[in-house]
């Protein structure tokens, strides 16, 4: 088992969650695992990105190179663009379909929805929609992580079982509301690939 994933937003769309939910679901699976982050200034909407290698064989180093990603999740359409170079011919890409403009010359929606549909293997979605049926935006970064269980090779109670150790201290409502966005993001994830 190998799994390289590249994982995208803006600062403060929890995407280092993201990481810590899945590492820790890695690591009580006894696989290795390497992770490295780019953090941009989140309170000016700065991107940020993490390399997560997970794999059955000891791993040597945090860095994915180019069109070696299995898999590309990003709560920012722009981002997940930015990082298509890496993605394998048959990898994943799982993004959100909403940006967050932060920048007065963000590129046309449709223009960057065009580009990510040019890879075969996408799926696109309104996470930040879905959240918000669930019951709190804040909650996007689990749907996205829901929607991306299909290519995880782990388990789907390791990855709650990892979000209720991660938000332990936030109590049993937010593990509760964030475990509702991963099967939400699941379903909606498993309901495109089954069409």
């Amino acid at each position: 088992m190998k799994i390289d994933i590249i994982l995208s937003g803006v600062g403060g769309q929890g995407i280092l969650s993201i990481a810590a939910v899945i590492g820790q679901a890695a690591l009580e699976n006894k696989h290795y695992m390497k992770q490295s982050e780019v953090h941009g200034m989140s309170q000016r909407g700065g991107d940020v990105q993490a390399n997560l290698r997970i794999s059955d064989k000891p791993i040597f180093s945090d860095l994915i190179p180019l069109q070696q990603a299995d898999l590309i999740l990003s709560l920012e359409p722009m981002e997940a663009l930015r990082y298509m170079p890496y993605v394998k011919e048959a990898g994943w890409i799982v993004t959100n379909e909403t940006p967050f403009k932060n920048i007065s010359n963000y590129p046309n929606e449709a223009d960057i929805e065009d580009e990510i549909k040019k890879h075969k293997n996408h799926i696109l979605i309104n996470i930040d929609e879905i959240a918000k049926e669930v019951g709190s935006a804040r909650t996007a970064n689990m749907v996205l992580l829901g929607a991306a269980l299909p290519f995880l090779s782990l388990p789907e109670e390791d990855i709650e079982d990892a979000i209720s150790a991660i938000f332990e201290k936030k109590g049993e409502e937010i593990i509760k509301l964030n475990i509702k966005a991963l099967r939400a993001g699941s379903e909606i994830s498993r309901n495109i690939l089954n069409k």
